[in-house]
């Protein structure tokens, strides 16, 4: 048995797309035969141009896993280079596949046309097809592309892709269960295998050192990536000179909005925010443990109330305060998983130091969140449900 995987990101990438598929296919890696063994195609490391590994290989052999790695160019974040960049991966992954035989391709859609790519492969190979969906690209492109005539183009174009992709899967994941009804139209086998919590996190004790805990001013800190989908220029540079003396926050990560953030705060004259790059995860975890608060914030726009950020699950494990701007599924969720999460209105500096400022030390635990939402748990009987697509005479 053979399973090509696709996934645009893959360890040592910083992502939740990287570090989702990392697991998962080491989950898969357990249950297969002894003559059995998994494909992956990625990228070099580039979610970031201020993280890179010069250390990555190429090519890796671990066990019954394979990983190819596609060299990328130093790449912009604009949506033509993202797009170059895509086309460059294609052409690496027909290479590598060429004359193969696979018994189920598996796609994560950290970047939307790897489905696309993924559902020409299974169709062209007719091969199971298992398609786990991150993010719905042509909601982004409508909410965030300011020009008209691209748009009139585009988002047909992007949905046609999208519905040709997902009509082409065996099974369908989707990471948030605010993306049902966008995909209401597939009328195969659905699933809602979530973003979960990490060993990393779970083995790790987050609380601060008593003596800096009376420190009279607090941390916040927010970490992953800095883009329209987060808008953390609207909030932060006011919010941040309206709390100087009392707050510093620490923004750590890149993105296409990070310097138009950092602008902001330059001409506010702002000097209680640290811009910090982005760092492993040993070093992350150092930052959230000097913590007095996590942020998270996701841009006041539609496409936005359909998803479910990653960072929830992180920021949950640690058993710090959470501060929420959020609206739509990612609101819902917290409030039947995590009760006591401080939320406030996205990109509303007021909301967010009211309740900042009415919150009341208390006693975290969140010991059903954490037993519900372990990763481990979780990908574990995501991919027994991917085995179950391979036909019988190949399984285990």
């Amino acid at each position: 048995m053979k399973i090509l995987i696709l996934s645009f990101y893959y360890a040592p990438d910083l992502s939740a797309c990287s570090f989702r598929n990392t697991a998962l296919v080491k989950s898969l890696s357990r249950k297969l035969g002894g003559h059995d063994y998994i494909e992956v195609i990625t990228t070099m490391p580039n979610r970031y141009k201020s993280f890179r590994n010069p250390t990555t290989l190429n090519f890796e052999e671990t066990g019954n896993t394979v990983i190819h790695r596609v060299a990328m160019s130093n790449l912009n974040i604009n949506f033509l280079n993202q797009a170059l960049a895509f086309f460059n991966y294609c052409i690496g992954v027909k290479k590598l596949i060429n004359k193969q035989h696979y018994d189920l391709v598996f796609v994560s859609s950290g970047r939307f046309f790897s489905a696309f790519l993924g559902a020409i492969i299974a169709k062209k190979t007719k091969t199971p097809y298992y398609l786990d969906i991150r993010d719905i690209l042509s909601d982004g492109v409508s909410e965030v592309v300011n020009n008209r005539i691209f748009k009139f183009f585009l988002i047909p174009f992007i949905k046609y892709l999208e519905k040709y992709s997902v009509l082409s899967a065996t099974h369908l994941n989707l990471v948030s269960e605010g993306f049902k009804e966008s995909f209401n139209f597939y009328e195969g086998k659905t699933t809602f295998f979530t973003n979960g919590i990490d060993d990393t996190f779970l083995e790790n004790d987050f609380q601060k050192e008593p003596e800096k805990i009376t420190q009279p001013i607090k941390i916040i800190t927010y970490a992953g990536n800095i883009g329209e989908g987060q808008g953390l220029e609207k909030i932060i540079p006011d919010a941040a000179k309206k709390l100087k003396g009392k707050y510093i926050f620490n923004i750590i990560g890149d993105g296409s909005t990070k310097r138009r953030l950092k602008k902001k705060l330059a001409d506010l004259g702002i000097d209680n925010v640290n811009l910090l790059d982005p760092i492993d995860r040993d070093k992350l975890i150092k930052y959230y443990q000097k913590s007095d608060f996590l942020f998270l914030h996701l841009n006041n726009f539609e496409a936005f109330k359909k998803v479910l950020p990653s960072k929830i699950f992180e920021y949950g494990a640690t058993k710090k305060p959470i501060l929420a701007g959020v609206n739509g599924y990612a609101r819902k969720f917290i409030k039947k998983h995590l009760a006591d999460v401080l939320i406030f209105e996205p990109g509303n500096v007021e909301s967010f130091i009211t309740v900042l400022e009415k919150y009341e030390p208390q006693i975290i635990t969140r010991t059903a969140f954490v037993d519900k939402f372990n990763r481990q748990v979780i990908l574990d009987k995501m991919s027994d449900t991917i085995l179950d697509l391979i036909p019988l005479n190949n399984s285990r």
